[in-house]
């Protein structure tokens, strides 16, 4: 049964901002209700069961609250990660290798200069960013990146200080590398936070082919992981493999595909990350310390010729269940939680980015489980690369075609 959300466009303008144009579309659902079927209606690729009830195919739910949607910019070129500046601007990735920093009013600044060269083919590129804790007064910025070495290319994590006339990263130097490198363009990873200790969390991807997948299972490989380390590249204190004969001591948690998501609860502190599967089975997991999240044992994917890989088992004791998968897939990349004021309902919601997809997936999350799913934002047709909340309080997001969107209160 086809899942109906009723959409109602209360307004539609559009506004000179300088040169460019500003889309706005206040979206309200007056009559819209929560229902029991799943806004997956599409057949799954594989044949797998899940582990528990409610761990695919939720109920769908509708957004009740009006809240506004507007493109701020369409120039950004292949956006990739994103990030608010204490003044509420957004300083953004792009895949090629540059930055930009965009304002309120859709302006998009020159490129910033200074950044160690990436290797942009494939998914390689300027990958995640975040902020030093104490940006405001070091303005110091930390970021992820493809970088090729004479074994090959890896992900690597970079530092640097935002000038302060903004045209130029100073000082920029590479902190740590994801090694053994590989002569391949795939499955990077990239995304990259701080903890509440003031660490880099980071992930990693398996690098997609099959002579490199056990690398996820391997604990002298960098790769298909979350890492943990100093602002100085060195293993945080405390990991839970400092110990282990022959193990990475900055290894987090094992056994991971492709990790384009992260984001922290923001009450009870807990490490989120989504991935993204093969045929089906992309995952959300709710990540511990030392855990073994399974790639590519188990997974409720397919190849992509439609073939079974390895055991086809979906579940394995000693290995990690996600909290949820999807089949087909969203092809999940950045993601945040929603702690603004403008849409209550969203409060502690999960917002994912959504690739192949082609929208935005909420996700209402209650004691490590998901209850609910919506897809926003499918109208605008977007692949919907990274999202993150700005300071005033909106969530801002940004596709592989160069828009930033702004989504919520007016």
């Amino acid at each position: 049964m086809k899942n109906i959300l009723p959409t109602l466009l209360a307004a539609a303008v559009l506004t000179a901002c300088g040169n460019k144009k500003t889309e706005t579309k206040v979206v309200e659902n007056p009559t819209a209700a929560e229902t029991n079927a799943p806004v997956e209606t599409e057949k799954p690729n594989s044949d797998l069961k899940p582990a528990f009830e409610g761990q695919t195919r939720i109920a769908g739910v509708t957004t009740k609250t009006l809240y506004e949607t507007k493109m701020l910019t369409d120039k950004l070129d292949r956006p990739w990660g994103i990030v608010a500046l204490p003044d509420g601007r957004l300083l953004i990735t792009e895949k090629e290798g540059t930055m930009r920093i965009v304002a309120k009013t859709g302006s998009v600044s020159e490129k910033i200069k200074g950044l160690p060269e990436v290797n942009d083919s494939g998914q390689g590129g300027l990958l995640g960013i975040t902020l030093d804790p104490d940006f405001a007064n070091n303005r110091m910025l930390y970021w992820t990146f493809s970088d090729k070495t004479k074994d090959g290319n890896l992900t690597a994590v970079a530092k640097g200080r935002l000038a302060t006339d903004e045209t130029k990263v100073e000082n920029a130097m590479v902190i740590y590398r994801a090694t053994p490198g590989y002569k391949g363009n795939l499955h990077y990873g990239g995304r990259i936070l701080f903890d509440k200790n003031g660490y880099l969390v980071f992930s990693t991807g398996e690098r997609s082919d099959l002579e490199t997948r056990p690398q996820a299972q391997q604990l002298n490989s960098a790769n298909g992981k979350i890492l943990r380390i100093t602002t100085d590249g060195k293993p945080a204190p405390g990991n839970p493999f400092a110990k282990t004969p022959n193990a990475r001591p900055e290894i987090y948690s094992y056994g991971h595909r492709n990790v384009q998501g992260l984001a922290f609860h923001p009450e009870t502190g807990d490490l989120w990350e989504n991935e993204f599967g093969p045929l089906g089975g992309d995952e959300l997991n709710l990540i511990q310390a030392g855990k073994n999240y399974g790639w590519p044992t188990i997974t409720y994917g397919m190849e992509y010729s439609g073939d079974e890989i390895g055991s086809h088992i979906g579940q394995k004791e000693g290995l990690e269940q996600p909290v949820y998968y999807w089949d087909p897939v969203l092809s999940p990349s950045g993601m945040t939680f929603y702690t603004g004021t403008a849409v209550p309902e969203w409060n502690n919601n999960l917002f994912i980015s959504g690739l192949s997809s082609t929208h935005i997936a909420r996700l209402v999350v209650e004691n490590n489980k998901v209850v609910g799913e919506e897809r926003l934002l499918k109208e605008e047709n977007q692949r919907f690369r990274d999202i993150t909340q700005g300071t005033d309080g909106a969530l801002y997001a940004v596709t592989d075609n160069g828009r930033l969107y702004r989504i919520g209160g007016k």
